[in-house]
């Protein structure tokens, strides 16, 4: 009955993405601290240094500023919607394939950047982004970016592998064996665009234009890899720990992941790499986002103020192997980071990632596209054998 339930929030939520209305007053001066701020995040995204001592950017913001930070971690962004839509929450840390259903949904807040003295500071790439952006409003604001690379036992493949075919068609592996069962996918409705984009490699008479707007016919092929891709997946994956013991100890040897994950496994020894094959990757693009109804709005806008200091920019960065929403955070010795560190995190690659968004009816490259709500509940089917 709760996944039924959750089911038809997500479906709510997608559906309202045919109209957007301005809602709220956005905030207009920041007041005394209310003692705390909960935050729904992306794994690894908040440290307070008990993962590893030398990554915590709590502690000090919770000395200074009289927040304590709570931290809620969620490992799909339709769980983070789900949250949202629950409440009890200030921040939500959003890629795009959840920020727009949460600003249709009118469940985050209208943001007041002249209320973020570092907002001059982000990244003009990101400044009015459509996944935060509506109507010129700023719901958000940009936290971190990065790829979804494909990960890799370097054991099984002494060269990096150059396509997502290790991933999506059963294949000899360089050791001899079949990748079947010995690969994972990503346990989220949005791996349908890394179908999409798979097949706008290898299958360009589809016309497929974005990864994120396709007609049925397109939906369909695009379904078809998924349920091939079925028979070869040891686990869909969602908990980045869990994939990682995977990796470990399960025989697992390629899947899409993080850079977190890869950079973990590299840190314990583990024989890991990643790679950008040719057909090119997705990505994500984080925004901290303020719920319509947060009870501690002074606490997060002293949040999302810290988020951009380049010292908490640079040493996520390295943490999440990710690229900083403030450029300065690349190359002001503020923290760990480099330009070289930057330069391999893919900064300059920003216009090849294929970004998160939410698939709406009324798309941009062809006169209709599946929406998302469809998404949601055909990748169930796949996953369940339909």
């Amino acid at each position: 009955m709760k996944k039924r339930m959750k089911l038809g929030i997500l479906i709510a939520a997608s559906t309202a993405l045919t109209t957007h209305h301005a809602f709220g007053d956005m905030l207009t001066e920041v007041g005394p601290a209310e003692g705390q701020v909960s935050i729904v995040a992306w794994p690894g995204y908040i440290e307070r240094g008990e993962t590893d001592p030398a990554f915590d950017w709590v502690t000090k913001f919770e000395e200074s500023s009289g927040c304590k930070v709570n931290i809620k971690t969620a490992n799909t962004s339709d769980e983070m919607v789900a949250l949202m839509n629950e409440g009890g929450f200030d921040l939500v840390t959003a890629s795009g394939d959840a920020s727009l259903r949460l600003i249709a949904g009118k469940r985050v807040q209208q943001i007041n950047p002249d209320l973020i003295p570092s907002w001059s500071k982000i990244d003009d790439r990101l400044k009015d982004a459509p996944w935060h952006t509506v109507d010129g409003k700023h719901y958000g604001t940009p936290y971190m970016w990065g790829p979804n690379v494909l990960m890799y036992n370097t054991e099984v493949f002494p060269e990096a592998p150059t396509s997502w075919s290790v991933v999506f068609e059963e294949t000899t592996l360089p050791d001899g064996a079949s990748n079947k069962g010995r690969v994972q996918a990503y346990d989220g409705p949005i791996h349908i665009a890394d179908a999409a984009n798979y097949l706008m490699h290898h299958n360009p008479e589809l016309g497929i234009k974005s990864p994120y707007e396709l007609n049925q016919e397109q939906y369909e092929a695009a379904l078809n890899l998924l349920r091939q891709q079925r028979e070869l997946v040891a686990r869909y994956w969602h908990d980045a720990f869990i994939q990682i013991d995977d990796f470990k100890n399960e025989g697992v040897v390629a899947s899409g992941s993080w850079p977190f994950q890869v950079n973990l496994l590299k840190g314990e020894g583990e024989p890991i790499a990643s790679t950008f094959p040719e057909e090119g990757v997705t990505g994500w693009a984080d925004t901290t986002m303020m719920h319509a109804d947060a009870e501690n709005p002074n606490c997060a806008y002293m949040w999302m103020e810290h988020t951009l200091s380049s010292n908490l920019q640079s040493d996520l960065s390295v943490w999440f192997g990710a690229n900083p929403s403030v450029p300065d955070a690349c190359t002001d010795g503020s923290g760990m980071q480099t330009a070289e560190g930057c330069a391999t995190n893919g900064f300059d690659d920003f216009e090849k990632v294929a970004f998160w968004t939410t698939p709406v009816s009324q798309c941009a490259s062809q006169d209709e596209c599946v929406p998302y709500y469809r998404w949601v509940s055909d990748y169930i089917g796949v996953i369940g054998g339909r």
